[in-house]
């Protein structure tokens, strides 16, 4: 009896530290003695810019992933360039990143209350969990205690997926960070969110593609025609997180070629009939990818810092 109530003990506490340790130093309960209200001021901060202009959930989500993909999740994405330094976010690529006044936002009123304590890249992380509920997608968490990263450069941003890529070119570099085609495919399901210029798509209309419906390619040129930061919607609820994306994807409706090749390809044509069909799956599959990259080589101790302005080194 008393050999059992002793395992039984046991076993409580190694559910607990599974609960409150994730990965290394990070655990889903971080500040909860050092900043409790974080996840809270995080939240609050999200829902009151996302009222005020849906259209950032979008931004927020991009850039999270823009952030994760070049350097890890270290708010590497949030540094301003320098005359030493030309940093992440003046790179081509990164240019159309918005939401960065919502972290700042956030990043004052956790100074206010726990000075020194919540780091840039938690808070990016947090904020891009935060729009995908409030669009209506998935509830997920992430742990916490990541470090901001002390690097920022433009060449890095090459490691960054172009809209021209084919399925295979997605799967190689998805895959050179650790995802499956199934996660690579889920993780694109992201697009559901926002819109896409016309310098990113515009390629396609230049002669005729198989994997572009007639009818759609005619919008594409009507909003090419108001010149290249003309923006078209991924789906037909830019600001509304579903499963619509994969459903345009089947109707040859995707915007850029990188988005149509899901679909063109027999190597991710499957998943994204399960997706367009079952979006709860998608759900589940896009919370369990996010979760991933949240982890992508994180900064821990003297390898990161909190930054006291999310746009420059301390």
């Amino acid at each position: 009896m008393v050999i059992r109530k002793f395992f039984g003990v046991i076993l409580v506490i190694e559910l607990m530290v599974n609960f409150f340790r994730v990965a290394d130093g990070l655990s889903m309960q971080y500040y909860l003695m050092s900043c409790p209200f974080a996840e809270q001021i995080v939240r609050n901060t999200v829902t009151r810019a996302l009222q005020a202009d849906p259209t950032l959930a979008a931004g927020l989500v991009r850039m999270h992933f823009h952030d994760c993909f070049i350097e890890g999740c270290d708010g590497s994405v949030l540094i301003d360039s320098t005359k030493q330094n030309t940093a992440e976010k003046d790179s081509p690529a990164n240019l159309s990143l918005r939401g960065y006044e919502v972290i700042d936002k956030a990043k004052e009123e956790l100074e206010k209350q726990c000075p020194g304590v919540v780091s840039c890249a938690d808070i990016l992380s947090m904020a891009a969990r935060d729009a995908v509920f409030w669009a209506g997608g998935p509830v997920y968490d992430i742990p916490k205690g990541r470090k901001d990263g002390k690097r920022s450069k433009i060449e890095d941003t090459f490691n960054l997926p172009a809209p021209f890529f084919n399925a295979s070119q997605l799967i190689n570099m998805f895959g050179q960070h650790g995802f499956s085609a199934q996660e690579m495919v889920a993780l694109s399901g992201a697009h559901t969110l926002g819109v896409a210029r016309c310098s990113s798509f515009k390629s396609r209309l230049s002669s005729v593609d198989p994997n572009l419906d007639s009818d759609f390619a005619k919008t594409l040129s009507k909003t090419c025609s108001a010149g290249d930061n003309a923006e078209q919607p991924f789906d037909a609820t830019r600001n509304n997180f579903d499963n619509l994306y994969f459903n345009a994807l089947q109707g040859k409706n995707g915007v850029l070629t990188s988005d149509q090749t899901l679909y063109a390809s027999p190597q991710t044509n499957r998943i994204v009939n399960g997706y367009a069909f079952n979006q709860a799956m998608f759900f589940f599959d896009f919370q369990q990818a996010m979760l991933k990259m949240s982890l992508l080589d994180v900064k821990e101790g003297s390898k990161g810092e909190v930054r006291q302005n999310c746009h420059k080194i301390n």
